[in-house]
């Protein structure tokens, strides 16, 4: 039996514990109604469901990519330290970032690899590592 994105969707958020709403069934279905895993932004999330002729705020995206992360279900990841991009991979793995286009894809982690991370600070520990390689096209 093939699941609907919706059907995908309200399953991955029930399975995670946390309730379908309509608003989060609906950005959860655009998130893995495919199966496959993606990387978005909140804009570009809240162009999809406005795409789609859903009514969803762009607080309301926000918020519940928030509560998505908080639930496990997605990761955050932070270029410049001032844009976020949100993945449904929630395993550790590395990420190219395409400067020229914005976009956030993945880097093959079986091809990189950390010799060494510094000491933590005293009364602190290393809770994860993200690796973002930045790219941008060879000039000719």
């Amino acid at each position: 039996m093939t699941l609907t994105a919706t059907e995908r969707g309200t399953a991955w958020l029930t399975e995670a514990g946390v309730r379908p709403t309509r608003q989060r069934v609906t950005l959860a279905a655009l998130l893995m109604g495919d199966g496959h895993h993606r990387h978005v932004t909140a804009e570009s999330l809240f162009a999809a469901v406005e795409h789609q002729g859903e009514k969803v705020s762009l607080a309301t995206v926000y918020n519940t990519l928030r509560a998505f992360c908080d639930a496990g279900l997605i990761q955050e990841v932070t270029v410049d330290g001032s844009k976020s991009y949100f993945d449904t991979n929630t395993h550790d793995h590395p990420h190219f970032f395409w400067e020229e286009d914005g976009k956030l894809t993945d880097a093959p982690a079986e091809a990189l690899e950390i010799a060494r991370l510094p000491d933590a600070p005293e009364g602190a520990e290393i809770a994860s590592v993200d690796v973002v390689i930045r790219l941008r096209r060879k000039s000719v």
